[in-house]
């Protein structure tokens, strides 16, 4: 279940700091996770954790986000409604690359005799370091310092500084500073194809074997360099430049190379010892939906102008300075547990990369850190990331909504197409059409229009933006609640209750089903939503209202039948088992047994046919436990600790999604020592690629469950409609939690010890919040310390499937417990 209990780290390769991720060692067998551990990005684009010298890589990559190919999907078997058209991002021009020959020895790392070394990600600066001493093959000591960044204060911005010393010996040396289209031109420096591994794991991306950058412009002027493309297929166009600043005290030349995919800078230095040559190089990217590469560059002209106008010094300094107002919003504070500390931050700090340069694109769940999934937007984006930006940045969480407002026309045309009412957003997508050929576990996961809903929901009540909601973004609620009126049926068996079949929920290890419980506990607060924001927004803005309805064609009378809907929403419960079902059928299948399946058999899904899970009581990830978090409020604390002791139990943790809620749930019921479990392994999902595909890309969705796992988990926090109510769980190892919240114009600073809860106005007006269901004021000037009893009941012990096989349905059929035996290869008796 991917669950560990102890700190995964090298220490002596990954020492302990709290503000830097640190490596001491080099190291290949490890090196794809580690490329992206080391990755630098802003949410728009993304520089992977490759050496300088472009050489040594599991996966060179730079990604810009939503710059993708498109492509055919072919299905074996076609049929009305599957999806037509793939995406997949694309690999821009790589403008990293500086190679080094000292005395026309090439500095290979791998097989370079390094005396010393030292590569550090550096949290507070934004800044990626490495330093270390070559000893040449004729005996001479080169030292190597680099620093790296992409900046985000310049959305289009990268800065590499590059200084190489001879320290004891007259040297020959060289500098090529480069720029190579890597997703097309072959590096004459891999013997092996640029997409790498070609194993089967549905995680990765697609690769693309026609070419797919089609030259459009190629320049250079006085040492800066400027590549323009046209992807084949989507149309889309981008631009690359780079710039170069030299120096040094010894004797040099320079020379350059230009074609269309390919630029070099060369520098020859006389070296003479203890003398730094240093380079300095800016590089940018610009990218469009269609206007013209001409254009682009400019762009990138103007970019790499205001960068040499500032000089380096000030770009690194802008840089430091962003990061320390991100740190005084954004930083969580753990007492007691200077690893977890670390681990918490370099997390927070990629969601930072994954995310606040989008600037009205979606955030893709590997950021722009790896090219895991195609560079896809999910529901990941909603559910895990959106709530540490509602909480602590507002204007990034707003920018993403306004990106799927952006989607709206696409989504009402795919639910035209799936005969619905409304709009139904993609599962999966880069341009806003359904790219999952595998409609079972994607496009049936109609529950994403409730995430994105309840998403905006949750902005709105954390910043009071109405204004938003009047502009646009209401069309959002209603025709997503419109969908789930045409989708779901009334029936009446006794009580009347609204259904909702076909449908998958966020357990993809369970496909196709009725009355998934996520599906509609999340369906009734979207109906609910719409209504509510309707009738506000008809009270105080009367003629946003009319333009709303002239525009989405409203009918008063659909309000009524969503209310009715929401209200009359089937929730299944089982009262023999004490538990909701995840689905109408659920409970009839039979248990897996998790408990004796090997590892070498997970994930579940690279080793049995789907088919083969589907048959099973087996969840990839949490999905009943999630609607525990998410909607709390619509389950007593007893259903809470039932349900949770019922599906932890059955959960592989095959998702990276799963642990952060796991967490949280496990904290609030009562599992403590569960909690802090699930959360360690959360925090080193990518840290120790405890999922063995770390070099895909950053699992962003779980860097941002992080937060939540923090906030929500160990401080108990709930928001109900904007009310902020505090129950804290602190783990017995931590002497402190502390954090800070932006809750309607104010930040509030929350510090949780085991003895009580402290509140502190750090800007704006009064905040109200309640703990442990009693209200409290916070005055600006004025800290409130709450006393706190105890840290919740503490319940010992695992669940395990055990526990449940034996039980009786209520037809009297007992459950039992079993792995499917391995026939495939078999020798026969």
């Amino acid at each position: 279940m991917h669950r560990i209990t102890a700190d995964p780290m090298d220490r002596t390769r990954f020492p302990v700091d709290e503000w830097s991720l640190i490596e001491s060692e080099l190291r290949r067998d490890d090196l794809g996770a580690v490329e992206t551990l080391f990755a630098v990005g802003n949410g728009y684009f993304g520089m992977r954790g490759n050496f300088d010298e472009g050489r040594d890589s599991h996966m060179d990559g730079t990604f810009v986000n939503g710059f993708h190919e498109t492509w055919s999907i072919r299905h074996a078997e076609e049929a009305y409604g599957f999806a037509r058209v793939g995406q997949t991002i694309v690999n821009v021009p790589d403008a990293k690359i500086i190679r080094l020959y000292v005395d026309d020895e090439p500095f290979v790392p791998f097989e370079a005799d390094i005396t010393e070394y030292r590569r550090a990600l550096d949290l507070k600066t934004g800044v990626l370091t490495r330093e270390l001493v070559w000893r040449t093959p004729s005996g001479k000591h080169v030292r190597i310092r680099s620093r790296r960044m992409v900046s985000f204060v310049e959305r289009h911005l990268g800065v590499i500084d590059y200084e190489v010393t001879v320290l004891d010996a007259h040297a020959s040396v060289l500098i090529s500073s480069q720029m190579l289209n890597r997703q097309d031109a072959t590096d004459e420096y891999r013997a092996k194809p640029l997409s790498g591994d070609e194993d089967f794991d549905p995680r990765k991306a697609e690769s693309l074997t026609e070419r797919v950058l089609i030259p459009q412009l190629s320049r250079e002027r006085g040492g800066r360099y400027l590549l323009g493309y046209r992807a084949a297929n989507s149309r889309m166009t981008v631009a690359a430049g780079m710039d170069h600043r030299f120096e040094t005290l010894d004797e040099w030349e320079q020379s350059a190379h230009l074609d269309q995919d390919h630029a070099k800078q060369v520098y020859r230095i006389r070296a003479t010892p203890g003398t730094t040559a240093r380079l300095t190089k800016t590089v940018t990217y610009h990218s469009s939906r269609g206007v013209p590469t001409r254009e682009l560059a400019d762009r990138c002209d103007r970019t790499l102008d205001r960068a040499a106008e500032a000089g380096a010094v000030q770009l690194f300094a802008d840089q430091a300075a962003w990061l320390a107002d991100f740190w005084e919003r954004s930083d969580v504070r753990i007492g007691g547990a200077p690893d977890i500390q670390q681990a918490t931050r370099w997390n927070l700090f990629q969601l930072a990369q994954a995310s606040v340069r989008t600037d009205g694109g979606g955030i893709a769940a590997k950021g722009v850190s790896g090219s895991g999934y195609g560079g896809h937007y999910f529901w990941d984006a909603e559910i895990y990331a959106l709530p540490f930006f509602s909480y602590t940045t507002p204007d990034v969480a707003r920018n993403a909504l306004r990106f799927r407002l952006g989607m709206l026309p696409a989504a009402r045309e795919r639910a035209a197409e799936l005969n619905q009412r409304g709009a139904l957003f993609p599962w999966r997508t880069i341009n806003g059409l359904e790219s999952s050929a595998y409609y079972a576990a994607s496009t049936a996961q109609y529950h994403i229009d409730a995430d994105i809903a309840h998403a905006l929901m949750q902005y709105v009540n954390a910043t009071g933006d109405l204004d938003f909601v009047a502009r646009g973004a209401i069309d959002i609620l209603v025709e997503t609640a419109r969908m789930w009126a045409d989708l779901g049926f009334w029936r009446g068996n006794g009580v009347r209750g609204f259904h909702i079949h076909g449908v998958t929920g966020p357990d993809e290890y369970t496909t196709v089903v009725n009355d998934n419980l996520y599906t509609n506990v999340m369906a009734k607060a979207n109906l609910q939503a719409a209504v509510d924001m309707c009738d506000r927004l008809l009270r105080d803005d009367p003629d946003a209202y009319a333009r709303m309805a002239l525009r989405v064609d409203l009918d008063t009378a659909e309000l009524a039948e969503w209310r009715d809907a929401a209200q009359a929403m089937h929730i299944p419960y089982d009262e023999g088992l004490g538990v909701h079902p995840q689905d109408a059928q659920f409970l009839e299948r039979e248990l897996w047994d998790l408990d004796n399946t090997p590892d070498d058999k997970r994930p579940l899904l690279l080793h049995y046919h789907p088919l083969v899970i589907y048959r099973f009581q087996v969840l990839k990830q949490a999905d009943v436990v999630l609607a525990l978090w998410l909607q709390g409020h619509e389950f007593t604390a007893e259903e809470k600790r039932r349900d949770f002791e019922y599906y932890d139990a059955l959960t592989t943790g095959d998702s990276t999604l799963s642990a952060v809620v796991q967490s949280i749930v496990a904290a609030e019921v009562g599992y403590a020592h569960l909690a802090i479990d699930y959360f360690t392994s959360a925090i080193y999902v990518d840290l120790a690629n405890l999922h063995r595909n770390t070099a895909d890309g950053i699992h962003v969705a779980s860097t941002g469950g992080v937060w939540s796992a923090l906030t929500n988990g160990f401080g108990g926090m709930r928001d109900r409609d904007g009310q902020l109510d505090f129950d804290p769980r602190l783990p017995e190892a931590w002497t402190e939690l502390a954090f800070s919240i932006a809750l309607r114009g104010s930040r509030l600073r929350v510090t949780l010890t085991r003895e009580a809860i402290a509140f502190e106005i750090a800007s704006g007006e009064a905040v109200t919040v309640s703990v442990r269901g009693s209200a409290v004021v916070v005055m600006p000037g004025q800290p409130v310390s709450v006393p706190l009893a105890h840290q919740g009941v503490v319940i010992e012990g695992t669940p395990a499937s055990a526990d449940i096989a034996g039980q009786r349905r209520p037809d009297g059929s007992v459950i039992t417990a079993s792995i499917p035996a391995p026939l495939v290869g078999e020798e026969p008796e």
